[in-house]
């Protein structure tokens, strides 16, 4: 199977979208904003809530430079370095339980990204469903074959990432065992221009991998959405906050609570309208289908013994009497049974 089997749901191509409510740190290391997060993901519909799992000091460097759009939304690094940042909004093992209880009071799956081997270490001791790989940590080696070696299905973000080192990665999960894998293609900006979303980057990967593929969207709007579940993505991730007013590094990005549930309505809506990919009648077109259709009626009147020709037949709508106008070349060149006024159906079936 390409994809993922999570207690008993399939997330696979052509199965419905998996859809996380990515909170990140958008909790700001509060608990309270963490349960709120946790309650708008429910509220919104979606299947989980992500939050992010890391040790400060396992992941960064106390100097390690600000991304640029770290200092537009925290300020620079003379403000509040990286590392400060990111020290404000751990979890610990405590706030995790927390969190994974309510999730399940909630019912909804509780997920998280590792970001560091301990972080591993606690998430598979809380016994999480699956691992989230990072965009950022797409080609770290030692963290990717420490997390495949627990057996845990896996979720790969590949931003900033080519082809080439996404293959390289799939084959270093899959030669520990793990071949529940869903890759999701990603474009690493905060917020991402949509005019570079390369959403169909997803078939290219889903072709040379051969695996699941779904879209971590960063992009403005809805549309960026839509078009990824159209083209098959199988899991869908859209930061969220409370509000894009609080300070943090990824408020700006996220969608606000009532977005968030219009964009999984969305969603739901467009999946409806693709279908089984199998062409038919469908019931709702059984009414119209003799009434909006033409059938063969006489264009003049007709005398028995004539031939049907172009000359005196014509189509029009009947309401479902008379000859389907796809048996027009059958029928010309015959002769008439009967005499046929001007518009009659033509019938030459007896008792039609």
């Amino acid at each position: 199977m390409q994809g993922i089997k999570l207690n008993n749901r399939i997330i696979a191509n052509h199965s419905p979208c998996f859809i996380i409510a990515e909170a990140g740190v958008n909790h700001n290391g509060d608990m309270r904003l963490a349960r709120k997060l946790v309650d708008i993901a429910v509220d919104s519909g979606a299947d989980a809530v992500k939050f992010q799992t890391f040790i400060t000091d396992e992941i960064i460097l106390h100097n390690a430079p600000k991304a640029k759009y770290h200092i537009e939304t925290t300020g620079d690094n003379k403000f509040q370095s990286w590392y400060e940042l990111l020290s404000s909004q751990e979890l610990n093992r405590a706030q995790h339980i927390e969190l994974i209880e309510y999730c399940r009071d909630k019912g909804i799956v509780f997920l998280s990204t590792p970001y560091d081997w301990p972080s591993v270490d606690m998430l598979d001791e809380l016994n999480v469903q699956l691992f989230k790989v990072a965009s950022t940590d797409a080609n770290n080696v030692p963290l990717l074959r420490y997390m495949a070696k627990k057996g845990r299905p896996i979720i790969l973000s590949t931003a900033m990432s080519s082809l080439h080192e996404i293959e390289d990665s799939i084959a270093l999960i899959r030669s520990e065992g793990v071949e529940d894998l869903v890759v999701l293609q990603c474009t690493g900006s905060y917020p991402a221009p949509a005019n570079q979303a390369n959403i169909t980057a997803m078939r290219q990967i889903a072709k040379n991998c051969n695996v699941a593929v779904g879209y971590s969207d960063h992009v403005p709007g809805y549309n960026a959405a839509i078009v990824a579940v159209s083209l098959g993505a199988c899991v869908y991730e859209k930061h969220f906050t409370i509000s894009r007013d609080l300070p943090g590094p990824d408020h700006r990005a996220s969608l606000e609570p009532k977005e968030l549930k219009e964009l999984i309505n969305s969603i739901r809506q467009a999946e409806s309208t693709l279908g089984d990919g199998y062409k038919r009648l469908m019931p709702c077109e059984e009414e119209n289908k003799n009434k909006l259709r033409k059938f063969i009626v006489a264009r003049k009147y007709i005398k028995q013994g004539d031939e049907f020709s172009n000359k005196n037949l014509t189509t029009k709508r009947t309401g479902g009497k008379g000859m389907s106008s796809s048996e027009w070349d059958s029928l010309l060149g015959k002769k008439s049974p009967i005499n046929f006024s001007k518009n009659k159906p033509i019938i030459l079936k007896e008792n039609e």
